[in-house]
C-alpha cells in the first residue's frame, strides 16, 4: 500500500499546482470564444478516441469498488460505459454551442455626469472541485471551467482514481493540441488526504471551492476551507401527490423519479400523498414500487396500502431526513397541503420538491412556500439538471443562496466586475 504522502509535501504540490493554474487562467483572458470552443470540440472528440483506455480504467474502479462492498447506488455513479462516454462527450458540444458569459453586460447606464457604467461577467479564475465516485465530474467541470474562461483543480476521490487519471490525461493533451496551457485542467488525486486539505487552504490561489458528493464531504469542506465555497447539497426530494392528481401521471413521475438512477441528488426519496388521494392513489403506486424493487419505509396510512408480500417498514424520523441513494423510499399519507408543506420544511434538504395536482391554486401556493432550488409542478425531480434545463453541462446543483442556486452552469462560474468609462472626470 502506498504511504499517504505528508501535508507539508501536499501543501507544497497544491500550492504549485494552483500558481500554474493561476498562470494558465490568464490566459483564457482574451481568449475568443472560436478557440475556446474549438478546445471543448477537441476534447469531446479526444474522449471518444480514447474510450477504450478510459473504459479499462473505469473497470479498475469499480471491480476495486464493490470488492470494496461499495453501494451499487455508487457503484452507478461510478461506473462509465460506451453510452455514457458518449454522452459525456455530447455534453462538450453542447457547451461548444452555447453562448460565451464572459463579458456579457449585465447592466449598464450612462449616469448625469457623463460617466458610462457597464457590469460585465468575468471569470472567477481558479475553480476548486472535490467531489466523489462521480468521473463524469472530471469532465463536466473541465467543460464548464474552459467556456467560463477558468482553471479548474480536481480532487475526485480514491473511489474513481484510476478513471480520473485517465480522463484528466486524455483533456489535458487535447488543450495542448489546441494551443492552450494543459494547465487549465490539473488534478491532485495523487496528493490524497493531505491534497484535499491543502487546497481548501489555498485562499488567494484558488477564487471558489465546490464541493459535490454526500452530506460528511460537503460538511467537511464547509467547515473547514478558508477558500470561499459554493455549497451544494444532497438531495432529500419530496414528490407529493394532491387531492384529485392525475393518477397515471403521478406514477410516471414517481418511478422516474426514484427508478430510472437512484444514486444521483436529484432522485426522489420521500413521497408525500394527501389523504383524498391515498385510496385511488397508492394501491397502484406501491404496486409499481414493488415491481421496481423498492422497498418502502411508510407510516401506517401508508403501509396499510402495500401489497403483500412487497418490501415494507415502518417509517421512523430517520427514514424521513434520509438521502437514501437506493431503492428505497419514504412514504406518508398526510392530510392537506398544509401538512405536506409542513413536512417538507421539516425535513427538505432544499434541493428540488414536486407536486402533481390538477388544482392551480395548490400549485401556485406550493411554488410559492417550498424554500427549495428547483420546484416542479406535475413533472419529475430528475430534470433538476444543467443538460436537462438546458445550461449545458452543470458543476453542481448550488442549494445555498448567495450567488448561486440550483444548476450551476457557465454564467455562475462568473462573477462580475465594474468597467467606467469617464473624461477626465473626477469626484467633486
Amino acid at each position: 500500500m502506498l504511504e499517504e504522502p505528508s501535508s507539508a509535501d501536499a501543501a507544497a504540490a497544491v500550492g504549485d499546482i494552483a500558481r500554474r493554474a493561476k498562470v494558465a487562467s490568464r490566459a483564457l483572458a482574451t481568449a475568443t470564444r472560436t478557440t475556446k470552443d474549438a478546445a471543448l470540440v477537441a476534447m469531446a472528440d479526444a474522449l471518444l478516441a480514447a474510450r477504450d483506455a478510459i473504459l479499462a480504467a473505469n473497470a479498475a474502479d469499480v471491480t476495486r469498488g464493490r470488492t470494496r462492498g461499495m453501494a451499487e447506488g455508487l457503484v452507478d455513479r461510478l461506473t462509465l460505459t460506451d453510452t455514457r462516454i458518449e454522452g459525456i462527450a455530447a455534453a462538450l458540444r453542447e457547451l461548444a454551442a452555447l453562448p460565451d458569459p464572459v463579458g456579457e453586460v449585465v447592466r449598464g447606464s450612462t449616469l448625469p455626469n457623463g460617466l458610462r457604467l457597464r457590469q460585465v461577467r468575468v471569470p472567477m479564475g481558479v475553480v476548486g472541485m472535490i467531489y466523489e465516485t462521480r468521473p463524469n465530474v472530471t469532465v463536466d467541470a473541465a467543460g464548464l471551467a474552459l467556456k467560463s474562461g477558468n482553471a479548474v483543480i480536481l480532487r475526485g476521490g480514491t473511489a474513481a482514481a484510476r478513471s480520473n487519471e485517465a480522463i484528466v490525461s486524455v483533456l489535458r493533451a487535447a488543450l495542448a493540441a489546441e494551443g492552450l496551457p494543459a494547465d487549465l485542467v490539473q488534478s491532485i488525486d495523487a496528493w490524497g488526504r493531505g491534497g484535499s486539505i491543502a487546497l481548501m487552504h489555498a485562499r488567494g490561489l484558488v477564487d471558489v471551492l465546490v464541493p459535490r458528493g454526500g452530506a460528511d464531504l460537503i460538511r467537511t469542506v464547509v467547515r473547514e476551507a478558508s477558500v470561499p465555497v459554493i455549497e451544494t447539497g444532497v438531495g432529500n426530494c419530496h414528490l407529493y401527490v394532491d387531492a384529485g392528481a392525475d393518477v397515471a401521471q403521478a406514477i410516471a413521475i414517481l418511478l422516474n423519479g426514484k427508478t430510472q438512477r437512484v444514486g444521483v441528488c436529484n432522485a426522489l426519496e420521500t413521497l408525500l400523498v394527501h389523504r383524498d388521494a391515498a385510496d385511488e392513489f397508492l394501491p397502484p403506486a406501491l404496486a409499481a414500487l414493488a415491481a421496481a424493487g423498492v422497498t418502502v419505509h411508510g407510516d401506517e396510512r401508508a403501509l396499510a396500502s402495500v401489497p403483500a408480500g412487497a418490501p415494507a417498514v415502518a417509517a421512523t424520523d430517520e427514514d424521513w431526513a434520509t438521502e437514501y441513494l437506493s431503492l428505497d423510499i419514504a412514504v406518508r399519507v398526510v392530510d392537506d397541503l398544509d401538512a405536506a408543506l409542513e413536512h417538507i420544511r421539516t425535513w427538505s434538504s432544499g434541493h428540488t420538491e414536486v407536486i402533481c395536482t390538477r388544482d392551480l391554486a395548490s400549485a401556485d401556493r406550493f411554488v410559492a412556500e417550498v424554500d427549495s432550488a428547483a420546484v416542479m409542478v406535475n413533472a419529475s425531480s430528475r430534470f433538476t439538471d444543467g443538460g436537462q434545463l438546458g445550461l449545458g453541462a452543470e458543476i453542481g446543483i448550488s442549494t445555498q443562496k448567495l450567488h448561486a442556486r440550483g444548476p450551476m452552469g457557465l454564467a455562475e462560474l462568473t462573477t462580475t466586475k465594474w468597467v467606467v468609462h469617464g473624461d477626465g472626470h473626477v469626484r467633486p
